[in-house]
């Protein structure tokens, strides 16, 4: 039995990696800096995300970290936002905060063969449906300069979890007054989406 913020299917995990790619990255052990960084998921065949590709630049305290001791923690922030009672026409109904978060606990490998690769997909995952894409060869000999500055690497999933909270839980009365008058529509937008069937 599932809790009722509990995703409905390892879709939403994905939708959601895929439309908040950028991560805090904490190394799990060391004192290096948490680290934000654009991520890309990648699945078996039901669907869950199995590891995580990205790169990170040689220089940041995080890299090393890593490479000493290869355990972090990748944590995604959706939409989320307060929710004010006085959207809510029930007098007793209290404020709230909904949200979409995932946390995955991984292991890093570093995949330096991968590096061209890491920066092509993220390029067309963020530049799909742009009219034209930019990719690396428009940076020309650039490109070359900058990438010995970076390296790829490959989060592999140990444990996943994550929580989507997102007014499940509110009567069908009190759920359209909050979809009605809550300004902010990428919240509105994953409310629905989790309440559909």
């Amino acid at each position: 039995m599932s809790a009722p913020f509990d995703p409905r299917s390892p879709a939403d995990v994905l939708a959601l990696v895929e439309a908040f790619p950028l991560a805090w990255v904490v190394a799990r052990e060391g004192n290096a800096p948490a680290t934000p960084l654009p991520l890309l998921a990648e699945c078996d065949g039901d669907g869950a995300i199995v590891s995580l590709f990205g790169h990170i630049a040689r220089r940041n305290p995080l890299c090393a970290a890593l490479q000493a001791a290869p355990r972090a923690l990748l944590l995604f922030q959706g939409p989320q936002a307060y929710v004010a009672p006085r959207l809510v026409s029930k007098p007793d109904w209290g404020p709230t905060w909904n949200y979409a978060v995932a946390r995955f606990d991984v292991r890093v490998e570093f995949v330096p063969d991968e590096t061209d690769a890491a920066l092509a997909r993220l390029a067309a995952h963020l530049e799909a449906g742009q009219a034209e894409p930019w990719t690396t060869a428009r940076m020309g000999a650039r490109y070359a300069q900058l990438r010995e500055h970076i390296i790829a690497f490959r989060a592999h999933v140990e444990h996943a979890h994550a929580s989507f909270k997102l007014g499940q839980d509110e009567t069908p009365q009190v759920f359209a007054e909050i979809l009605a008058g809550h300004q902010d529509r990428a919240l509105v937008d994953w409310m629905r989406r989790m309440r559909e069937d």
